[in-house]
């Protein structure tokens, strides 16, 4: 198979980061082992040395402020209807790429990088693109082996009775098939691919970047924060 190659520029990196979260209030700004949330994953994405520039999407001065004292840039403040719940990731990168090509700034590629992502090192960010540069592909996307057999899987209905979602749920877990999640900590492909048809994944011309469960934390609600504290305090060997 033939690949990118050399001919790829470098990337943009953009990290989007809201004021707002229900579940964890401030979280992207919250102190994690010494720095803020949002911090850890400016500094993975320029220790790589991959990208052109390393951007945060924010509606938050606060969270703009930290993110230019750790390196990154903050262009402008995400606009309100941005900002929502109901908002997408697409229409905050769309809105990013318009703005800088209303600037005459191109950029061909992106890397998506979460903030709530803390653990993921600037290694996985450079093996993720390399991985997309050696290949002919429209979509790299950071997953992690799912902890259980996805045949153990069930449905309750009213009454908590258990119906099995596939026949082989009886299976030993030696015995089936590995599978792979989604874990939020990054994603990669062209800014065609989101200008123009609104994805980041593509269906049909994809690889996943296979990151351990040791380093894909994704942090939605505060014990996700505590063990993560945890793991940078006390077991940093272990997301090496």
């Amino acid at each position: 198979m033939s690949s990118h190659g050399e001919s790829l520029k470098k990337p943009i990196a953009i990290i989007p980061a809201r004021g707002g979260s229900k579940r964890l209030p401030r979280k992207n700004v919250l102190p994690l082992a010494g720095k803020p949330l949002i911090a850890w994953t400016i500094e993975a994405a320029l220790e790589s040395g991959i990208f052109d520039r390393v951007i945060v999407n924010t509606d938050d001065q606060e969270i703009a402020d930290i993110a230019i004292q750790y390196g990154a840039e903050v262009p402008y403040l995400r606009p309100s209807e941005l900002a929502t719940d109901t908002a997408t990731t697409i229409s905050v990168l769309k809105h990013q790429l318009e703005y800088y090509l209303s600037h005459d700034e191109v950029f061909d590629q992106l890397v998506l990088l979460q903030p709530t992502s803390p653990l993921r090192t600037a290694q996985d960010i450079r093996n993720a693109w390399e991985l997309y540069c050696d290949h002919t592909i429209e979509s790299v996307v950071s997953v992690t082996p799912v902890e259980h057999p996805i045949q153990w899987t069930f449905k309750a209905d009213d009454n908590a009775k258990l119906s099995p979602l596939f026949d082989d749920n009886v299976k030993r877990s030696q015995d089936c098939e590995q599978h792979y999640r989604l874990n939020g900590a990054i994603y990669i492909t062209s800014s065609f691919n989101i200008l123009e048809h609104d994805i980041l994944i593509h269906p049909l011309s994809n690889m996943g970047y296979k990151m351990p469960a040791n380093r894909a934390l994704d942090i939605d609600e505060e014990l996700d924060f505590v063990i993560a504290q945890s793991v940078l305090t006390h077991y940093s060997k272990y997301t090496d």
